[in-house]
This record gives structure tokens, sequence and C-alpha cells, in this order.
């Protein structure tokens, strides 16, 4: 199991938990002091990850595909902050 931490701009806290099977995620946990409503789908948020390679901008591009067709709203945070910390998760530098 894979953790990094990512402070983003503004002062907001990304925590990740997270395995790969290969060079795709196996398993994600997303946690941190950033606003997401309605704040239970950060676990299908987790699970539409699973499968996901492990490149920052195809992470990314998921993220965004999953706010928008179920409507989340992000405060403080952006798809991009979230790929960003899992990428250093795996690559050990987070």
């Amino acid at each position: 199991m894979f953790r990094a931490e990512y402070k983003v701009e503004g002062g907001k806290l990304i925590k990740v938990q997270v395995s790969k099977r290969g060079e795709k995620i196996d398993f994600v946990r997303i946690t941190g002091d950033f606003f997401m409503h309605p704040e239970e789908l950060i676990e299908d948020l987790e699970k539409a990850l699973v499968g996901c390679p492990l490149d920052e901008k195809v992470i990314a591009e998921a993220i965004r595909c999953f706010v928008r067709d179920k409507g989340v709203v992000l405060l403080g945070v952006s798809p991009e902050d979230f790929a960003r910390c899992i990428i250093r998760a795996v690559s050990h530098s987070g």
C-alpha cells in the first residue's frame, strides 16, 4: 500500500492510500480536509478509479468525468490535485 499527502495551493490537504496491480489502480482511498458534495460519493469515486492506468492526465480526466456525470461539487481541490497525489503515492515521492 502506497501513501501520500498533497497540500493544495490555498491550504486544503489531500491524503491517499493506493495499491496497484501492474500499472493500474487496484485500490484507492481518498481523505483530507477538502469539500466534496455530496460527500457520500467519495466511495463511488474511489471505486470508479479502480482499473484506471497510473497516468496523471488519465486519472484527472476520469475524475473530471465522474464529477461532471454525477453532479459533484469540489471545493478547494481539483481533479488534477487528486491525480497528482495518487501519482506521488505510487512513485514514492510524496
